[in-house]
């Protein structure tokens, strides 16, 4: 039997060690705080704010904010682009497997192609074909909710860290 396992199940590399807790008890509050806020504001403007890929978005940009998967632009721009193609697929070809592979599949290539890759937001084409919301989806909950996590990783990042957030626009 040749040696072709080694690739999945052999590593050299260590796990990474564990961030002290007081960073990961902050960034556990951040992601509560932008929810929170997220979540009020829906609630006091009836709006509907919130995505579950959002909850994945405040683990990037709470837990890793000095990657490029958690600056601003890849926020805001990977969300869109990602709920953009979901609506397009879904509204050219249908709710079939095939469209929603292809709209999955063609919002990784567009971040990658715009550089706003935000991981979370690969999941938009999905909640797109599972709700099969109208084309206000793209403002509501997609864009205003992503402005809104965005706004507040800006004021608690730069409360709580010592370092600058954002890293660039």
């Amino acid at each position: 039997m040749s040696n072709n396992n080694s690739k999945f199940f052999e590593s050299d590399m260590p796990v990474p060690p564990r961030a002290p807790l007081t960073t990961i008890l902050l960034a556990g509050l951040g992601g509560f705080c932008a929810i929170a806020t997220i979540a009020l504001v829906a609630d006091f403007t009836q709006a509907i704010l919130i995505l579950g890929s959002f909850g994945a978005s405040c683990v990037i940009v709470f837990a890793l904010p000095d990657t490029s998967l958690a600056q601003p632009r890849n926020v805001i721009a990977g969300h869109f682009l990602s709920s953009l193609t979901g609506l397009v697929y879904l509204y050219a070809f249908g709710p079939h497997w095939w469209s929603l592979a292809l709209a999955v599949g063609t919002a990784i290539a567009i971040m990658m192609l715009t550089r706003t890759v935000h991981p979370p937001a690969g999941s938009n084409p999905v909640i797109v074909f599972l709700g099969m919301p109208g084309w206000s989806f793209l403002l509501f909950p997609t864009l205003c909710g992503a402005v809104l996590l965005v706004l507040v990783a800006l004021i608690y990042n730069n409360f709580v860290r010592k370092k600058k957030y954002p890293l660039y626009w």
